[in-house]
């Protein structure tokens, strides 16, 4: 498995594993509130959105790739500087990979990734009280929960409750994949 920057040339494979999925993913996808502006409308202009936020330090968006192909994304948005250093992290795996703690260990290094050389000081995960596969991924982190955001985000057409999980640079001086690692040799 490997993490890496997302790229405009990511398009076909992201729109066929998207599309692919799309009965898995539907549940858990943003959807747009009534009387807010459409969401973007391909793979291009959402690409295009991501990456003039990176260039402006706003979020950080990843790929996962299984075998060498297009398996999910990580992304880090939100992104705040200045005294809070924090960003918040959502991610999403192809039904074909889930299970197989790819999502664990791509969110442990994009986590790694934002408390080391990226200098934020907190990063959080939200995430839906249904949706048990996420829960199993911040479970296997040790992240803890800090709060709970009722109606938090528009999701498959209704504003939805969010659990709020996060993690400081100062609780994981080893990493969040070493924890992953003692995590998972200790089962």
């Amino acid at each position: 498995m490997v993490v890496r920057a997302l790229r405009r040339s990511d398009a076909d494979e992201w729109q066929a594993v998207r599309a692919r999925n799309h009965e898995w993913l539907r549940p858990w996808d943003a959807t747009v509130p009534p009387g807010a502006a459409p969401r973007p409308s391909s793979y291009r202009v959402v690409t295009r959105s991501l990456l003039h936020q990176a260039k402006l330090g706003q979020c950080l968006p990843f790929v996962i790739e299984v075998g060498g192909r297009f398996a999910g994304q990580v992304t880090v948005s939100n992104v705040a500087r200045g005294s809070a250093q924090w960003g918040s992290i959502g991610y999403w795996v192809a039904a074909e990979v889930a299970g197989r703690g790819v999502a664990p260990r791509a969110v442990a290094l994009v986590i790694d990734h934002c408390l080391g050389p990226v200098g934020l000081h907190r990063v959080e995960i939200c995430v839906r009280p249904e949706n048990t596969n996420s829960l199993r991924v911040v479970e296997k982190l040790g992240l803890e929960q800090v709060g709970y955001a009722p109606r938090f985000l528009h999701i498959d057409g209704a504003w939805r409750d969010h659990r709020i999980f996060a993690v400081t640079a100062e609780e994981v001086p080893e990493g969040v994949v070493a924890r992953l690692e003692t995590h998972q040799s200790h089962q």
